[in-house]
């Protein structure tokens, strides 16, 4: 599943799951267009690349706004000499009641988690068209995305969100060799999970870490997720080895929800 010769571009780059895939796709031979809307982070991730002998360029957008997407995936393509694979990663939680949910709070995370692929996959798609040649699409869903959770509602329908719009440009770009995956991640032990197991505290009077610890003693294969699991299947949506896969909206999470 080797990427020599592949550029990508990772959105939210600067740490977690996104610093993880980054990483994992240098590793393999790619070099990393890295985006993120925190630049010291990411020009922390991009000498981690350049230690492993890969070519890495930074660019601090925010995926919300259609332009700064357009404008990232220009200047990766430009920096690093061409643009083969996009990995839509950016994203934010919410832990809230659906009847406590306001206008702001709607728009501030489908802005981001929604609007961000839909931009992400239009800026792609024009380049891999433009470059002549196939490429890969490849968006950030969730456990969530197959399943709702209580108090993750809104974020919960993002990522239902995601799915749709996986399967809806699978269809339509696959006449021009581009494909369209995302991958749905569980319990991953990174900061947003930290966030989202205080919010859950700050709500039900749980115990700091209770929460964390109750989704986790629910994962089949008895640890929790590490970027570096979920790094590994987007390696390979990302590599010729996945080319005649195409809409799919793949669970890695270790056993705990089931399709």
């Amino acid at each position: 599943m080797s990427l020599n010769g592949k550029v990508a571009l990772v959105t939210g780059a600067g740490q977690g799951i996104g610093r993880g895939i980054a990483l994992r796709l240098a590793k393999e031979g790619a070099d990393v267009g890295l985006v993120d809307l925190k630049s010291d982070k990411i020009e922390s991730v991009k000498g981690e690349i350049e230690a492993l002998g890969r070519k890495a360029t930074t660019f601090t957008a925010d995926v919300s706004d259609r332009d700064q997407v357009f404008a990232a995936v220009e200047h990766v393509a430009k920096e690093l000499g061409g643009f083969d694979v996009i990995v839509n990663n950016a994203g934010i939680a919410q832990v809230k009641p659906l009847e406590d949910v306001r206008p702001a709070d709607l728009d501030l995370i489908y802005k981001i988690n929604v609007n961000g692929v839909v931009w992400g996959i239009q800026a792609a798609a024009a380049k891999f068209k433009a470059l002549g040649h196939k490429g890969k699409i490849i968006n950030a869903s969730s456990i969530a995305g197959h399943d709702g959770f209580a108090l993750l509602g809104v974020y919960s329908s993002t990522k239902f969100a995601v799915r749709a719009l996986t399967q809806a440009a699978a269809k339509e770009l696959a006449s021009s060799g581009i494909t369209v995956n995302a991958y749905c991640p569980g319990i991953v032990g990174t900061d947003m999970w930290v966030d989202i197991d205080k919010r859950f505290s700050e709500i039900t009077g749980a115990p700091i870490g209770a929460t964390y610890k109750k989704y986790v003693e629910g994962i089949a294969l008895g640890r929790v997720q590490t970027p570096d699991d979920v790094a590994a299947l987007v390696q390979f949506l990302a590599s010729d080895d996945s080319d005649y896969i195409t809409g799919q909206a793949i669970l890695t999470d270790g056993g705990i929800v089931y399709r």
